[in-house]
């Protein structure tokens, strides 16, 4: 009895480049398929990726348009007729050191908050505040109004704070509302450096800005620590002695703290150096032949 020769399956294989024509001959399927691994060789140097840069990288900065510009110059330019100087510095820079200049021409705190206000105000119609406040925010007990600047604020000052999102904000009555803005990275604080700064030419005055201007009651949360920032749209700040932003120290990289310590240490280190007989050779008696010569001119 002769074996039977089995044939092997068949694969239709196509002789058309496009897999739709009908035409097609057959070929034998091999019974075992070997896959073939292809190493490409690179001359190019490994560099890992760390984590953390990966990380970082998913969330590109902010790069500011033409909009940012004509914002920047317009606020800039109102910085400086109010300070009466400006600086050889382009660009955000310059704003800088004309904001330092606002705080060092002040005679006190309140006089650069007053100024800050000032700025603001000019920035914008004075019919526009003013409609805006009696037209707009009393609608829905002013969540509309503060849901409004949110997302305008949101859009039209990242140039001067970097990338920022409108989130959700717990009001007093309980409920949620989309009044707030938070700021990943405050710009303004990470190039000043000052606690100061951000207090005196930043929170203080827009608080009170949005809320004896515009009657929306705003609160400033900023973080020193990572330099992010909380805008909550809709809620009173607190007293000015239960506010923990105001108790913050000055920072150990703040130019004007380290200005002020340059300038104490030679005078505390003078003091240190000198002799404790200088200090209480008043008190000594006088020597005796003091009292000969005295007694000789009488």
């Amino acid at each position: 009895m002769k074996p039977l020769a089995l044939p092997l399956p068949l694969r239709p294989i196509s002789i058309f480049p496009n897999p739709s024509y009908p035409l097609f001959f057959c070929q034998p399927k091999p019974l075992l398929q070997t896959r073939v691994f292809r190493v490409l060789y690179s001359s190019l140097q490994y560099k890992p990726v760390k984590v953390a840069d990966a990380a970082s990288s998913s969330k590109p900065e902010y790069k500011p348009g033409f909009l940012d510009h004509l914002f920047l110059n317009l606020f800039r330019n109102k910085l400086v007729q109010e300070v009466g100087w400006d600086s050889e510095k382009p660009g955000y820079d310059g704003l800088i050191e004309v904001a330092n200049r606002l705080m060092m021409k002040s005679r006190t705190n309140s006089d650069t908050r007053e100024a800050t206000v000032r700025i603001l105000v000019s920035l914008l119609p004075p019919f526009l505040l003013e409609l805006y406040r009696i037209l707009v925010t009393p609608i829905g007990g002013g969540k509309v109004a503060a849901m409004m600047v949110a997302r305008v604020t949101a859009l039209t000052c990242q140039w001067l704070m970097g990338t920022c999102t409108v989130n959700s904000v717990d009001l007093p009555d309980g409920t949620s509302c989309r009044s707030g803005v938070f700021v990943d990275k405050c710009k303004y604080l990470e190039e000043s450096k000052c606690v100061g700064i951000c207090i005196n030419t930043c929170k203080l005055p827009t608080q009170n800005f949005f809320k004896d201007y515009m009657g929306i009651p705003l609160l400033m949360e900023p973080n020193f620590s990572d330099y992010s920032c909380q805008f909550k749209f809709g809620i009173l700040p607190p007293l000015a002695e239960d506010d923990i932003a105001l108790k913050e120290p000055c920072l150990e990289i703040c130019p004007n703290a380290t200005r002020r310590r340059e300038v104490t240490r030679p005078w505390m280190y003078h003091n240190a150096q000198k002799p404790k007989y200088e200090l209480s050779y008043a008190l000594q008696p006088p020597p005796p032949w003091t009292l000969v010569v005295l007694l000789w001119g009488i």
